[in-house]
């Protein structure tokens, strides 16, 4: 497959509202791709390049793109800006500006979609002190051979946020309808695999080949969502409920395969070098080869440390053992994903359960099951007591769901509701905090589209908010006066009294007394919240109102 033929599916996604008519484009595609081009078309369809189990990066950021462009239109990097602060998008940027340039060259050499796979890949395995000089020149041969709307996806590829509102859901449907497949099948096969663009593969190969699909250790798989919820509505709905620590750490996923073993977080990161104390304390846990779930916390003084200092460890790069000394890490394990060769996440949480307290003898989360209130709620204060969060309402019967937030797990905190957001925009500070940025704009996800919600400007000290300067200042696609708008890159837990129903944000919601809690760079914009999740706390506030009236 051509790279141009790639590029006009995507435009024409791009101007489809309908979800049904994405699914029609997409399947219509899948059956006369090649083995080897098939799953490079899904990544990319999907704005990704690797697989989501994989922690590789492109490392490409914005500068250096807009730097490739201005060379090969022949125009300065701030020209490129400036286009790209009048659109909004850098993709119809780079477009604009590889029109200029094709008037001006007789010669294209025809890119192909496996080729510019190859190109990137090559990218990512740059490293060493010329790495981004011969990042640079990679970029500019792609884009010198690149027709203007294959620079305008290309782009948006490289910074892997596509923008054409194509979402998992309607690529699993996509490949269900492409191969005449159960759609259970591919899902079956992409908690398992954590790679759409290889279920694909298997999909074209039948139903047989998705059906034997197997956890794989060391390859992470999205880890199991949960929601807010209350004691009672679970109790009612379900009778008998576990109820487990909610622990203000870090998510791991820990793969073991005889003395070997990988420590990944929450974004399925590799954090092993990071994190050796844990790793030895998981080893000594179990003889067996498993993939548990767990959260990593900070203890000082028997007591939990806050969540800044988990994550501290967890970016650490250097002087690990110093870093051991001054924070005790202590895993607490959970769940049971996988063991000695059998994927276990088709079974129910209890049944899990009894496989995990019989393999795993160290550093196993307390779990307390019941259909009585009171010891529910007992297990609740006891958690607050020690230190922690609040609690994790689980259904026993439920089975693990990687990367869903379901009803099957329900958080319990005594604090204001949190949500986490992209942060999309920004507006510049005023007075002493004029040189940085004062409010920012977030939004939730909406079948592959980033849907603004609500701003925040409340909550930040000073340094927290020269942090997120930090963080986000390479990433302005566009200016406005005061205002500014982001590459997502960036999430924020958000606190907030009340859900509103408002016409001032495209998701038709609006937070009261949104406050910022804490960056959270241990999720990735894919993990933030729904549209339909808000919805479905909007219509549970709206409940509890009513019945706190009557």
């Amino acid at each position: 497959m051509l790279f141009m033929d790639f590029s006009r599916t995507c435009e024409r996604l791009e101007g489809t509202a309908g979800r049904l008519d994405m699914i029609d484009i997409i399947s219509n595609e899948l059956p006369g791709l090649t083995e080897e081009e098939l799953p490079v078309f899904v990544r990319f369809i999907m704005g990704r390049i690797f697989p989501d189990w994989s922690s590789r990066k492109l490392g490409i950021g914005p500068n250096l793109l807009y730097e490739a462009t201005g060379a090969v239109a022949g125009v300065p990097k701030e020209q490129v800006v400036e286009k790209i602060n009048r659109t909004g998008d850098v993709g119809r940027a780079v477009e604009e500006l590889l029109s200029v340039k094709s008037q001006m060259t007789f010669f294209h050499e025809d890119l192909d979609l496996v080729h510019v796979y190859n190109s990137l890949i090559s990218i990512a395995e740059q490293e060493g002190k010329k790495s981004q000089r011969e990042k640079l020149l990679a970029v500019r041969r792609l884009l010198g051979n690149a027709h203007p709307l294959e620079g305008r996806y290309l782009a948006r590829i490289m910074l892997e946020e596509l923008r054409i509102g194509v979402g998992e859901g309607s690529v699993r449907e996509a490949i269900a309808k492409a191969f005449s497949v159960d759609s259970a099948l591919v899902e079956h096969a992409m908690q398992a695999l954590n790679d759409m663009g290889e279920v694909a593969r298997l999909a074209k190969i039948g139903p047989d080949a998705l059906g034997d699909v197997r956890i794989t250790l060391f390859h992470p798989v999205r880890m199991m969502l949960a929601q807010q919820g209350t004691i009672p509505d679970m109790i009612k709905e379900h009778g008998q409920i576990a109820a487990e620590f909610k622990y203000d750490g870090s998510r791991f996923q820990f793969h073991k395969k005889g003395n070997w073993a990988r420590l990944y977080s929450r974004r399925l990161e590799d954090v092993t070098g990071a994190l050796p104390d844990v790793i030895q304390q998981l080893l000594l846990a179990t003889d067996h080869d498993v993939i548990l779930d767990g959260e990593v916390i900070a203890i000082k003084d028997g007591k939990p440390m806050p969540f800044q200092s988990v994550l501290r460890r967890f970016r650490r790069r250097h002087d690990i053992a110093d870093a051991q000394e001054a924070i005790e890490m202590v895993p607490n394990v959970f769940d049971i994903l996988y063991l000695d060769g059998e994927t276990l996440i088709g079974l129910p949480l209890e049944e899990r359960r009894r496989r995990l307290e019989s393999v795993v003898r160290l550093h196993l989360a307390p779990q307390v099951t019941s259909d009585d209130p009171a010891i529910i709620t007992k297990t609740y204060d006891d958690a607050l007591a020690a230190g922690h969060e609040g609690i994790m309402i689980k259904v026993p019967s439920s089975p693990y769901t990687p990367g869903q937030r379901g009803k099957n797990w329900i958080k319990i905190k005594p604090e204001v509701d949190t949500l986490d957001l992209a942060v999309i925009g920004a507006e510049w500070g005023e007075g002493k905090r004029a040189h940085v940025f004062g409010s920012f704009l977030l939004a939730c996800q909406d079948a592959g589209k980033l849907v603004p919600l609500s701003r925040v400007a409340t909550g930040f000290s000073d340094e927290q908010l020269a942090e997120v300067y930090d963080l986000v200042k390479d990433t302005v696609i566009k200016k406005a006066g005061k205002e500014v708008l982001f590459e997502p890159s960036l999430v924020f837990e958000v606190g907030y009294s009340e859900l509103q129903a408002s016409t001032n944000y495209e998701g038709g919601f609006a937070l009261r007394f949104p406050r910022f809690i804490r960056i959270r760079d241990d999720k990735g914009i894919f993990d933030i919240e729904t549209l339909e999740g808000i919805k479905e706390r909007y219509r549970r506030q709206a409940t509890s109102a009513q019945a706190y009236q009557n």
